[in-house]
């Protein structure tokens, strides 16, 4: 840990949801609450950061009693949830988003991938696949089968729709893995951010996204703050610029290895509650 670390002013406390303050049963524990309530009690205040969709992730928002914009999407989408107004909205472009698609759908890949496009907070596949199916239930969201999702990227009027994000999920981490590799040739971070939120599921949005510059964007921009004044806690690939901006960068036990090298401490796991050992070491 940096000797610094502890001594920040922590004026803001940005959570990562699944893995971080919702394991297993998909809800956020008691003693997390309770936690979360102490440090708003403080003065410090707390904000969500995740690759969810907004209407997925909403229920945590409410659940911690958060005042603060909800960053979803690793961050491609930022909203209030008290005035319902988008503060930052930056989507994939289409061609790129057609591109993906054409990749996904190689016939070596075809069969092993399901697809995921994210529209005006929709989730849009080509069929239902048991993947989907248990992604939806988690998520507690209705997928919207077309069969081509080429369809879903032009609108009724013929404009064309850009997706908010692009996810391709796969039981087999293997496939995942060399999914990223292989893209990342492809691409340059200046044409798309690739990352992974938990080892089967592949994700792609805009460049300028992630969770490190949307919570730049709410620290500065809207609560006139620095990067001192935050402190993050994630658990994968996708928390690592949030973990890297923030004064404070706490992994937690269940994360991978490289993901808690980079953090300036390590929580214990989301199981044990690791969100009210770091709240109690750098806040309370």
């Amino acid at each position: 840990m940096q000797e610094s670390a502890i001594d920040r002013e922590i004026k803001l406390l940005v959570l990562d949801i699944d893995g971080t303050i919702a394991g297993e049963s998909n809800q956020i524990r008691e003693p997390v609450k309770q936690a979360i309530k102490a440090v708003q009690a403080k003065g410090v205040q707390v904000a969500i950061a995740t690759g969810r969709m907004y209407r997925s992730a909403l229920r945590f928002h409410q659940d911690i009693g958060s005042q603060l914009p909800l960053i979803v999407y690793q961050g491609a989408l930022i909203k209030d949830p008290t005035t319902q107004k988008v503060l930052r909205h930056l989507p994939v472009a289409k061609k790129i988003a057609l591109q993906l698609l054409d990749y996904f759908e190689q016939p070596e890949l075809r069969s092993l991938l399901s697809v995921h496009f994210y529209i005006n907070d929709r989730l849009y596949v080509r069929q239902i696949t048991p993947e989907t199916e248990i992604y939806a239930q988690r998520s507690a969201i209705e997928p919207i089968p077309v069969g081509d999702l080429r369809l879903a990227l032009t609108g009724d009027n013929g404009e064309d729709i850009c997706p908010t994000k692009v996810l391709a999920l796969s039981d087999d981490t293997d496939t995942i893995e060399r999914l990223l590799g292989s893209l990342k040739q492809q691409y340059t971070p200046a044409e798309l951010y690739l990352t992974k939120s938990v080892a089967t599921f592949f994700e792609a949005t805009n460049p300028w996204v992630n969770k490190g510059t949307a919570v730049r964007y709410l620290a500065e921009d809207i609560l006139g703050l620095e990067s001192g004044n935050v402190m993050a806690v994630g658990d994968n690939y996708n928390d690592v610029e949030m973990l890297e901006y923030a004064g404070v960068g706490v992994a937690m036990a269940n994360s991978p290895f490289d993901v808690q090298a980079i953090a300036h401490w390590v929580a214990p796991s989301v199981e044990e509650d690791g969100v009210v050992a770091a709240i109690e070491k750098f806040i309370l």
